[in-house]
């Protein structure tokens, strides 16, 4: 049997803005294949550079249209088109390279994603965010704009969503699998030598003792923070006010009423109203 433990590795002890529903179900996909031994994932580590030049993103009378699709990850690799995934570095490299070209007056984030990695979000939202008053930034919802797809899709100017479509959960979530009773139910002891004491703080052969509980809970809390303080600044929310949503989702006209988009459209028509607004 195969073993996973880069995925492993990305999903499980590590702090994600993702809608749970997504996040459980690779989790619970990942517990029925996982097997710690030494075999490698084909693809991990292996980062694809996006370095200039020919555009990667499509130009439809004057706007570049930007996918924030599928779930979001920090660094892109040779297997994201087969595997539903989008790295940070791709859409980083593709906004700053269609806020430089010329022949682009506008941007489209075209957004359906459930989120994904905490890492490397915030930095490219910031990114985003800085390029703001230069050229108008919509973002336009397919269907679902959340967690990490919402935090960079509040960057935009204009954020537009249709009847069923979703955004919001602002929040962070961490999972950690204890593997330790199915490995005695195996016959399977294992044992951890570390130099310095919380060197395995964590690791998924032991119950999660209370103090590395809480310093995970900790560390989740800030980047919570985080979170809710840049949502509201892109958004123009008071930060209360945010904060006060504690992770829920909205659908369509209700995103309108908390402050989380400005119209409720189909995607086609939304397209169809920024190309009016350039004239």
């Amino acid at each position: 049997m195969k073993s996973y433990p880069f995925a492993a590795a990305r999903v499980f002890g590590v702090p994600l803005a993702i809608h749970p529903v997504r996040g459980l179900a690779i989790a619970q996909a990942l517990a029925n294949i996982i097997v710690f031994g030494d075999g490698a994932q084909a693809g991990d580590g292996v980062t694809v550079e996006v370095d200039e030049p020919e555009r990667s993103y499509e130009v439809v009378r004057g706007v570049a249209v930007i996918p924030v699709a599928g779930t979001l990850v920090h660094k892109s690799s040779w297997m994201d088109a087969m595997c539903g995934i989008r790295g940070y570095d791709a859409i980083r490299a593709e906004f700053g390279q269609a806020m430089n070209d010329p022949d682009v007056r506008a941007v489209c984030l075209a957004i359906d994603s459930p989120g994904g990695e905490v890492a490397g979000c915030f930095d490219l939202v910031d990114f985003m965010y800085g390029y703001r008053g230069e050229k108008p930034i919509w973002s336009i919802i397919e269907d679902q704009c959340y967690s990490a797809g919402f935090a960079i899709g509040s960057v935009a100017d204009r954020i537009v969503l249709p009847r069923t479509g979703g955004n919001g959960h602002v929040g962070v979530i961490t999972m950690h699998a204890d593997f330790s009773r199915a490995l005695d139910a195996d016959g399977i002891k294992i044992e951890i030598i570390t130099y310095g004491k919380h060197k395995a703080d964590g690791n998924p052969y032991e119950p999660l003792p209370s103090a590395v509980r809480a310093r995970l809970q900790a560390d989740v809390d800030t980047m919570g923070e985080l979170f809710v303080e840049t949502a509201a600044r892109n958004l123009g929310l008071p930060v209360a006010k945010v904060k006060a949503t504690q992770a829920l989702t909205y659908m369509g006209a209700q995103s309108v009423d908390v402050g989380f988009a400005h119209a409720v459209m189909a995607p086609d028509e939304a397209f169809r109203a920024l190309l009016t607004e350039l004239g």
